[in-house]
């Protein structure tokens, strides 16, 4: 079975690197920034296309990047997509725009679902690292402890940005 690959890159404002997007040709299957850690995600072969799945992506990319919260989200799917980073997604798209919310926090709201007491913030930041499709699920809304940045696999100077850009204060930023 030949299952096409479709890649085409969104020009960013200037202070952020310019991103890519991924599609099966129906649904968005990736977003990530160009040259981050993330990008090893992604190498599979591809064909450069403009389909109607990038089309409505850059129309929310440009909304977001505009300072606004798109009212809409683009049709995506999560190619190996388990129970737990499932659940940890669904917690990432909670996370109001201009918010943060710590590893903890979430695993806090995870573990009573498995029947426990507590989770590993670490297991959580690996669900988190995990995710295909940056800022559309805000995986750059999770920080650490005392507001410690952590990792981002779309690169610390991006995520530093994208929190500044939704109204966070990263001025005491601890990376």
């Amino acid at each position: 079975m030949n299952i096409s690959i479709y890649r085409y890159i969104y020009h960013t404002p200037d202070g952020f690197d310019d991103m890519l997007m991924s599609s099966d040709g129906n649904v968005l299957t990736g977003l990530w920034f160009q040259g981050s850690p993330d990008q090893k995600k992604h190498n599979e072969l591809y064909t450069v296309e403009y389909l109607p799945v990038f089309k409505e992506t850059c129309r929310w990319l440009d909304i977001y990047f505009s300072g606004r919260q798109p009212a809409f989200t683009p049709i995506y799917q999560l190619n190996g997509l388990t129970t737990f980073r499932g659940e940890v997604s669904e917690i990432l798209c909670t996370i109001p725009f201009g918010k943060t919310m710590t590893y903890g926090d979430i695993a806090a709201q995870v573990a009573p679902k498995h029947g426990i007491l507590k989770m590993s913030a670490q297991a959580v930041g690996g669900a988190v690292g995990w995710n295909p499709i940056c800022i559309i699920i805000p995986c750059h809304r999770v920080i650490g402890v005392g507001g410690k940045l952590t990792g981002y696999g779309g690169g610390i100077k991006n995520k530093i940005a994208l929190l500044e850009l939704e109204g966070n204060d990263m001025s005491e930023a601890k990376p």
